[in-house]
């Protein structure tokens, strides 16, 4: 017969003194008293940590190896005790790609549903965009000028692990000569050797192609060429301006070609190289030197080292300042004026490098004389390419002594490139659904309209999607969106989404561990939480709190005083 307490004999855990307890099995029981008194070293020192030492105990030992061991709590015995899971107050996650909606895996049905029943819309000219036939296709580059040289590809793998080597050998058999492999175009009758461990990109190269009378049926052949080869998509390389366009049977702008690959949920993902933004490889924020930390008194001259980088080079030999004293001469620009009284074109200048290319001669402390022709950075650009490049940790803190963040300027924080944010469900992206609040997307999700497919298609996608707003909702998180950032949210916040994420779960048969989870919540919201406490311990598990809250206590079915050991 299952026993109905927990009981716990002679726990000795930190400031707990041979304590002996009986904890009822099944039921919200609060543990309340005095800062010190030892009620965060009974609930979580010693009930959790047995319980999850027994879990790991119960393992195969090729599995413990990668767990370590777990020290067994000081206490003589406990009986009754369950499979434990702890919600304490530590941040969910210090990741800069984990947002609120990672973390409680709605992202990841929001990328289906949007996969799913999104429909794409070009940005510039604001029509559905839809599939694109060869005729279409040959009339977009029918715009490019005569004598451009093009380059019709296939693009057989996109961003795959392995060595490829299958795919080569059917392409030579198949005919082609020539591929493109991350970038660089090789021979396939070559030995090509890729590492399996890294993702690749390879295009085979259907034809060449130069713009000119009578081409046009030559490069629908080889247009149709390439889209059998992928299955509906093909690009036209300009080797003149060195561009790509994409084109589609499945999704384009009949006006100005903006194509959309195959709508799969990997694309909707800023973890993805497929989705994320291009410039700030999905993280929404870019380091870039600041202004004010490169240049804290404006007041200075560049020879009374008001560029911070240079403050210790100035009448030195080193190769940067000579190079940046090449810069400032060829455009003439005054080092004793103060930064303040310089023009926009001449911070420019300084910050940035020169726009043309520049004939110097340089000589180094060893004498050595050098001659180049070359432009030359400025000092945003040469500390920005050297944080970069360095791997020197002492040098990577010292280049991030003049940076901050600011928001990517390419997708303005939203992470995710343009062909993602041109698909929209009920009118939205998938961006500026996360950009709502948990409340606001709740009623969003409950009032979207979609037609009869569309709603055989999505219906659990979106009873998921509603079920895990509706637990953050009630947990009192309504006012946070689902694109906030992770590592920002506070230790009370953090603990209620770990707890909304666990009534999701609809786990029975288990021992929650709680640690204050009312500490910043507002009064209005404390009966969402007490409800939800309530409903986990009505699935069939045993929930013990630490708390001090009056309403959480009165609510709850014991109370363990740790100040007096009283249980009532």
């Amino acid at each position: 017969m299952i026993k109905d307490k927990i009981i716990i004999k002679g726990a000795r855990v930190n400031n707990l003194k041979n304590i002996d307890v009986e904890i009822p099995r099944d039921k919200l029981v609060i543990m309340t008293g005095l800062s010190g008194s030892g009620k965060t070293s009974l609930a979580f020192d010693t009930i959790y940590a047995e319980g999850q030492r027994r879990y790991v105990e119960s393992l195969s030992a090729y599995a413990r190896q990668f767990l370590g061991g777990v020290e067994k709590p000081d206490v003589d015995s406990i009986e009754g005790l369950s499979p434990s899971i702890a919600i304490d107050q530590k941040t969910t996650s210090n990741n800069p790609r984990s947002t609120v909606g990672t973390v409680t895996e709605i992202f990841d049905y929001l990328r289906l549903l949007y996969a799913r029943v999104g429909h794409a819309y070009c940005p510039t000219h604001h029509v559905l965009i839809e599939s694109q036939t060869i005729k279409q296709m040959v009339d977009s580059v029918d715009t490019y000028e005569d004598g451009t040289k093009l380059q019709i590809l296939a693009r057989m793998c996109k961003n795959q692990k392995g060595t490829h080597k299958d795919l080569l050998d059917d392409l030579m058999k198949e005919g082609f000569v020539r591929v493109k492999v991350d970038g660089e175009t090789r021979l396939l009758e070559e030995e090509i050797v890729l590492d399996k461990n890294k993702k690749h990109n390879i295009d085979v190269i259907v034809d060449r192609i130069i713009k000119k009378e009578g081409y046009r049926s030559r490069l629908a052949d080889s247009l149709e060429t390439a889209l059998k080869l992928t299955g509906g998509e093909a690009i036209v390389e300009n080797l003149t301006t060195k561009t790509e366009k994409l084109f589609s049977q499945h999704l384009a702008c009949p006006h100005c070609g903006f194509s959309v690959p195959k709508l799969e949920p990997r694309l909707f993902s800023f973890n993805n190289p497929l989705g994320a933004c291009p410039d700030c490889k999905g993280i929404g924020v870019k380091n870039e030197v600041d202004d004010d930390l490169l240049i804290p008194d404006w007041s200075l001259s560049i020879n009374q080292g008001g560029l911070r980088y240079f403050k210790t080079s100035v009448g030195t030999d080193r190769i940067e300042w000579q190079r940046f004293l090449v810069l400032c001469r060829e455009y003439h620009i005054d080092l004793d004026k103060p930064l303040k009284d310089f023009t926009k074109k001449e911070l420019h200048i300084i910050l940035r490098g020169s726009d043309k290319p520049i004939t110097y001669t340089i000589q180094s402390s060893s004498g050595n004389v050098s001659k180049t022709t070359k432009y030359i950075e400025g000092v945003k650009t040469l500390i920005e390419r050297r944080y970069e490049e360095t791997t020197s940790s002492w040098s990577k803190e010292w280049y991030a002594s003049f940076m901050a963040e600011h928001t990517c300027p390419t997708c303005q924080g939203r992470r995710l490139n343009d062909q993602v944010l041109s698909v929209l469900v009920g009118g939205l992206n998938i961006s500026e659904f996360t950009d709502m609040s948990i409340e606001k997307a709740l009623a969003f999700i409950q009032e979207l309209k979609l037609n009869e497919t569309e709603t055989n298609i999505a219906r659990l996608i979106i009873k998921e999607i509603k079920d895990r707003l509706t637990f953050l909702n009630d947990v009192g998180l309504g006012y946070l969106t689902l694109s906030r950032r992770a590592g920002g949210l506070s230790g009370g916040e953090a603990q209620r989404i770990r707890l909304a994420t666990q009534i999701g779960s609809r786990l029975t048969g288990v021992l929650y561990v709680l640690d204050e989870p009312s500490i910043g919540l507002h009064q209005r919201d404390n009966e969402k939480l007490i409800k939800t406490l309530c409903n986990m311990r009505d699935l069939g598990n045993s929930v013990i709190v630490v708390e001090h809250d009056e309403d959480t206590m009165r609510a709850s079915d014991y109370i363990i005083d740790a100040c007096f050991g009283l249980y009532y």
